[in-house]
């Protein structure tokens, strides 16, 4: 039997119904992780879930906020319950505001804040202590071109991402004698929900978001698979002697700039 990349290990994933969280919660099983899946849409986190299950793997689904403290904290300790701590920390959990500057609300800025960079710290400091006792571990954070690249009516998304930057190396420093490793994932434009209104709403501010557009920018849109390959070569033993850095998943888009 071909031995998984992932073999033996137990990983969370935040924002792993659907997406490049979900083809992720999907391969990260089929290279042999027990997967645990807190998304806050529960019923697309078990139908991920129970796909993985029909296929031979391990994988169940917890729900939270996980911009919430106490929902974070419960669904951690319940997926250390059924698996124990974990070897894998996928920080997915994202979402996006597309808006002029002027436009932003407070009420915008607390909220994506919250989504894309608080989940970030509640994830990382709930799984953290079991990681280390068993240990160590991986940590991945999904970050993205935006965190690199400031972009019009981007500005809130282009500060939250510039936020998982620094985060995950910040991570990588001060734990590194602690056998954690943590880096970032960061995508360019992918074909995911999420990316469809990305492009949707820039599209109705007038930015020339086109096929077109993209594919002299980047060749095609990415495939949620892309990423999440990306993401397994980081969280896997492969990655030993890498910590602290980012991975652009972008096809040549910022190497363009």
């Amino acid at each position: 039997m071909t031995m998984g990349r992932l073999d033996g290990k137990f990983a969370i994933i935040s924002g792993g119904a659907t997406g490049m969280g979900g083809a992720s919660s999907t391969l990260f099983a089929a290279e042999g992780a027990k997967v645990a899946i807190i998304d806050h849409n529960l019923d697309a986190a078990e139908a991920r879930a129970a796909s993985i299950r029909a296929n031979g793997g391990d994988a169940r689904a917890y729900r939270a906020d996980v911009s919430d403290e106490g929902q974070v904290i419960a669904a951690v300790a319940a997926a250390e319950t059924d698996f124990g701590p974990a070897n894998v920390l996928f920080n997915h959990a994202g979402s996006v505001v597309v808006k002029p500057f002027l436009d932003i609300t407070l009420a915008d800025w607390d909220g994506l804040h919250g989504v894309n960079v608080r989940s970030m710290f509640l994830m990382t400091r709930a799984v953290l202590p079991g990681m280390i006792g068993r240990g160590g571990g991986a940590i991945v954070c999904t970050s993205s071109i935006s965190g690199v690249a400031g972009a019009p009516m981007e500005v809130l998304y282009d500060t939250t991402k510039g936020a998982c930057h620094m985060f995950a190396r910040a991570i990588a420093v001060e734990f590194r004698d602690r056998n954690i490793r943590c880096n970032a994932v960061c995508p360019g434009f992918i074909r995911t929900p999420h990316g469809a209104r990305e492009l949707a709403a820039l599209s109705a501010l007038g930015r020339d978001v086109s096929d077109a557009a993209i594919s002299a920018r980047q060749g095609r849109v990415g495939e949620p698979d892309d990423v999440a390959k990306a993401a397994l070569f980081l969280a896997s033993d492969d990655a030993a002697f890498i910590t602290g850095t980012h991975l652009f998943v972008d096809n040549g888009f910022l190497a363009a700039l």
